[in-house]
């Protein structure tokens, strides 16, 4: 029989759409997924058989029809594409705001309160006391002005429509000073520079990468400038023949001159690192008191809370940004309010901020208490029992992540995994193909699990996770 017609031949066994659904629904474990969602498999899967068919080179390859191969394929797509894509996971990275990982998890207060405004009705925009149409930012300004000192705040959906929606309102079609050692990129390849062009704003670059000084300013500054803006290098440092204008002198040149100024603070933090030992990193309250005009700064790095935001300063500057009609496209959502409110209210009281913000205790958590759990951790793994399995606590050096506090190695302890006849890479595979996901990191050709970033509860997940690679370990080489 020529190629062609045996080809032919094996097409026609394929089986018929309409008799996989048949078959496949019967099945009762299927009653709460959708037709369509079997059907798309189903089409996915036969049409991905009928190309096999056809691009084959290999006669040989084409004599059978495997039914039910193709049944279970259907019957795991379709399973498949009824769970998540956003799923929880286990953060072993030692990298405490981890972009690509949610960046900071929310503390216990805060998924309680979105849980409670979420599932109902909520005041967000209604005056409970007027009865009137009430103000969104009203559930956390009072809250942001009291930690901070700041005379007046609201929130958007993150730091970097912050920083466009301030210099549209301020800047638009006339000059922003920036010292060019301050044109950072903020990530995911956003730019300083264009985010000020989107906004409009003019940019005025002055002074060098490594150096600028107050006089740079007062030459640059013309008819034209509408603003001063004084960008925190949160995720870099220069180090070494370097000079930069202290905030409180840009915010006397611009009363001088009538001119507003504004800091990006990136990050933006309310406590002192340097107090647990870390780098020092200005905090808010600091810039406030420096006299700057407005202020913005993320939600979701260093304060600890959901993805937003936030500026604060002069009543007038921030009344005048609430009205830019692009507030309206930036505006925070309920869900991030609630959290974000919860959050605040630790600062209250910076023992309860530390001990109760997820990010905050990782961060200043002591490496004898990182060894402690990494010995606790070490012993659960060595409970499997293998003879293959080496479980090792290594010292190692944890990063705050996020694009903050970019000099600050934190000491910590973790754990290196080896299993014989398996390589690293192989081992990180497996535990991130794990449900739920484990993501460690590689070095040496050990799979390292940094224990600052993981909790206890989470231990069990890990023990099982290899638990299940162990199982089906033959011995043999893994690449």
């Amino acid at each position: 029989m020529k190629k062609h017609s045996l080809k032919n031949e094996i097409l026609k066994k394929l089986p018929k759409i309409d008799g996989v659904l048949l078959e496949i629904l019967e099945n009762s474990e299927f009653d709460a997924i959708p037709r369509s969602v079997v059907l798309k498999s189903a089409r996915e899967t036969i049409e991905a058989e009928r190309r096999r068919i056809i691009e084959t080179a290999d006669e040989s390859a084409l004599k059978n029809i495997d039914h039910d191969f193709i049944i279970n394929e259907i019957m795991a797509k379709s399973l498949k594409a009824m769970k998540p894509n956003l799923i929880p996971l286990v953060n072993a990275t030692g990298v405490v705001i981890h972009t690509n990982l949610g960046r900071s998890p929310l503390c216990r207060d805060a998924l309680d309160q979105i849980m409670l405004v979420a599932r109902g009705f909520s005041n967000l925009e209604f005056n409970l006391a007027t009865g009137k149409r009430g103000i969104r930012y009203a559930a956390v300004e009072e809250l942001i002005c009291e930690i901070s000192g700041a005379e007046a705040a609201m929130a958007v959906n993150n730091n970097a429509s912050a920083v466009m929606l301030c210099l549209d309102t301020l800047a638009r079609g006339r000059e922003a000073i920036v010292s060019r050692g301050e044109l950072v990129e903020i990530g995911g390849s956003f730019r300083i520079p264009d985010v000020m062009t989107k906004s409009g704003a003019i940019l005025r670059e002055i002074g060098t990468t490594n150096r600028t000084h107050l006089r740079d300013y007062e030459a640059a500054i013309n008819e034209n400038t509408a603003l001063i803006l004084k960008v925190h290098t949160s995720n870099f440092a220069v180090m070494g023949f370097t000079s930069n204008v202290p905030l409180s002198e840009l915010s006397d040149l611009g009363k001088k001159q009538g001119i507003p100024v504004m800091e990006d603070l990136g990050s933006g933090t309310f406590i002192d690192f340097s107090k647990y030992g870390m780098v020092y990193e200005p905090t808010v309250q600091e810039s406030v008191a420096s006299g700057a005009d407005v202020i913005s700064f993320s939600g979701d790095k260093l304060l600890g809370g959901p993805q937003a935001g936030i500026i604060v300063g002069k009543k007038e500057i921030i009344a005048e940004i609430r009205k830019n009609p692009l507030t309206r496209a930036l505006r925070i959502d309920k869900m991030t309010l609630a959290g974000l409110e919860a959050t605040l209210r630790h600062y209250r009281e910076e023992k309860d901020a530390i001990s109760k913000i997820p990010t905050l205790r990782m961060l200043t958590m002591p490496v004898e208490t990182i060894e402690a759990k990494a010995l606790t951790l070490k012993n659960e793994i060595d409970s499997l029992n293998h003879p293959d399995l080496e479980a090792r606590i290594l010292p190692l050096s944890s990063k705050a992540g996020g694009g903050s506090l970019p000099a600050q190695n934190l000491p910590s302890k973790g754990i290196g995994l080896s299993i014989k006849n398996m390589s690293a890479n192989k081992i990180e595979k497996e535990m991130r193909g794990n449900t739920p996901p484990v993501i460690g990191r590689i070095e040496e050709d050990l799979f390292i699990m940094d224990l600052r970033t993981i909790e206890p509860d989470e231990f069990d997940i890990i023990k099982e996770a290899l638990s299940l690679i162990l199982q089906n370990y033959k011995g043999m080489p893994h690449v």
